[in-house]
């Protein structure tokens, strides 16, 4: 063997054991999202926090629209599991949304989903379901999601829930991009 090509078998074997960076729900103070993304972003963390604008009208009579957390308390941050300690000494951060004693990481599918819902269509806050009709998306920027079909006045609506952090988001759709689903509840 080479020297050269064992040189390329270490490099190989110390990368393939490098722990992968995975996708984290962090629980964070109230109001705080959006400082908390900042800092993580300038120590050079990936983070992802979904928001969705409303429109505020405060007491003095002033209306504005304002950019909120699509999911208050929480965001999304890339991380190897090992560096969860620096997270958790970040001001702010409360802690991981976790399954018993563990961190659940994400699917990076679930955050490309999470992102083309928050970019494409219009998205809100719903309370987190977990029984009603399942259905499927089967057009346009989330086709293959499936979630709870719901209908407010005329329009219709999908529930997308992330089951890490219990939250979900209301997308609008229409009728002929949705078909129920093969597994129910």
């Amino acid at each position: 063997m080479q020297e050269g090509e064992q040189m390329d078998r270490t490099s190989e074997a110390m990368t393939s054991t490098a722990p992968p960076l995975q996708w984290f729900a962090l629980h964070t103070r109230s109001r705080h999202e959006k400082t908390i993304a900042a800092r993580l972003d300038s120590q050079a963390t990936e983070t992802f926090l979904p928001l969705h604008r409303s429109r505020h009208t405060w007491k003095n009579g002033v209306h504005a629209d304002v950019d909120l957390p699509l999911f208050p308390c929480y965001l999304f941050a890339r991380i190897v599991i090992h560096d969860r300690l620096r997270l958790l000494q970040t001001p702010g951060v409360l802690g991981f949304a976790a399954t018993s004693a563990r961190p659940m990481a994400i699917p990076d599918e679930e955050i490309v989903l999470l992102r083309n819902a928050t970019e494409s269509l219009k998205a809100e806050p719903h309370p987190y379901l977990s029984c009603g009709d399942r259905v499927r998306i089967v057009a346009g920027a989330l086709a293959g999601m499936e979630g709870n079909l719901t209908r407010r006045k005329h329009e219709y609506r999908v529930v997308l829930s992330i089951e890490a952090i219990m939250r979900s988001i209301a997308v609008e759709v229409s009728e002929f991009d949705i078909e129920p689903s093969e597994i129910q509840r």
